[in-house]
């Protein structure tokens, strides 16, 4: 299906690594211009140089998300260079471990701050272009929100504050055609989850464990499915879809993991 992305220009925080090296990916195939944001510049830089030897155009900028001034910075080098942005994944963040029990107010202001807050912002800063383009937002969130994990007070406190400000935006944008959704997911192999899972004194059997509770074929959902869904959210092949939180999770947040 073409989902008619071509020249597209599309924000991607975070999007060198992991899952949004996954989104990135497929904006790039669908002949997209994916802009990646972020702080580490030498991962950015060796994964825009890959993107370019493949023949497709990546741009990027680099930002500490957390900080607003950079934000601001990053934005106008991007509308600069490419003057117009159709879209936005908010992508970026991290699984602290800022719990209810050890963790500290300051802790817990921080995850927010880098788990939520970069979310208005980028948000915020993108709204002018995306009403004159009737563009789409896209949040990337976690089953955590809905689930609970236990110890990471922040970082489900942040995905709830996501799916909250999905739906939030939503409403708002609506008399300007800008659509906003939510991708949730639960278990995908990135390296964030490789270094969580080998804190366990059996991480493969641990591993084993996790994927065994996954209802759809006991395996982890993959990236690029993940961003096969963001891309189709980005399209007007989704014209007519906003206010959504869709978990791409073979069934693990809502259906009876107690299967066999």
């Amino acid at each position: 299906m073409d989902l008619g992305l071509d020249k597209k220009i599309i924000i991607v925080t975070g999007g060198s690594k992991g899952i949004g090296s996954g989104i990135v990916s497929i904006l790039a195939e669908e002949g997209a211009i994916p802009i990646i944001i972020g702080r580490n510049q030498n991962s950015i830089l060796k994964s825009v140089s890959n993107y370019r030897k493949k023949g497709y155009e990546v741009g990027y900028a680099f930002a500490e998300l957390s900080d607003p001034e950079q934000c601001d910075m990053a934005l106008e080098e991007i509308l600069t260079k490419y003057e117009t942005i159709h879209g936005l994944v908010n992508n970026a963040g991290i699984n602290d471990g800022v719990s209810l029990e050890k963790g500290t107010h300051n802790d817990f202001l921080n995850s927010l701050n880098n788990n939520l807050v970069h979310y208005f912002k980028m948000a915020q800063l993108v709204l002018p272009e995306l009403k004159k383009n009737k563009g789409a937002i896209v949040n990337i969130g976690s089953k955590v929100a809905t689930t609970g994990q236990g110890g990471t007070s922040g970082y489900a406190a942040a995905n709830g504050g996501r799916n909250a400000l999905t739906r939030e935006w939503a409403i708002e944008l609506l008399p300007f055609s800008v659509r906003v959704n939510s991708v949730i997911v639960a278990e995908c192999y990135t390296p964030l989850y490789e270094k969580w899972i080998n804190n366990f004194d059996n991480p493969e059997e641990k591993l084993t464990e996790i994927k065994n509770h996954i209802p759809l074929e006991k395996r982890m959902t993959t990236k690029e499915e993940i961003a096969n869904t963001v891309a189709f959210l980005l399209s007007e092949k989704s014209s007519h879809t906003t206010g959504q939180l869709i978990y791409i999770d073979g069934g693990y947040t809502h259906l009876d993991r107690a299967l066999k």
